[in-house]
């Protein structure tokens, strides 16, 4: 699903010479992505550990829509495992998937 959606990490190298740091690779669905960016930002404003992975994950980097993009990808990946076991939202479920 996350490959689907194009938030799946792509590596350029080239041998030893050429070596650019990794980036999603944005060959999915596009529209899948931009359906995801505003729960994304609703969830960093209202759930306190998305807002902690956001934190975390800014401290670390210093970019934002870096965090933005990984925290998409963990909702895409929750939605999906809802979906696939037709259940339904449960905090505590929710905090050990995002933690691993």
């Amino acid at each position: 699903m996350v490959s689907y959606a194009g938030l799946d990490v792509r590596e350029k190298t080239s041998g030893t010479s050429v070596k650019s740091k990794p980036q999603i690779s944005k060959r999915g669905n596009r529209n899948l992505r931009k359906v995801m960016h505003f729960p994304t930002l609703a969830a960093i404003r209202t759930d306190e550990r998305f807002r902690d992975i956001f934190l975390r994950l800014v401290s670390r980097h210093g970019i934002k829509m870096k965090a933005i993009v990984a925290i998409q990808r963990k909702l895409l990946e929750l939605t999906f495992i809802f979906w696939k076991n037709n259940s339904y939202y449960n905090a505590e479920h929710e905090y050990y998937i995002i933690s691993s």
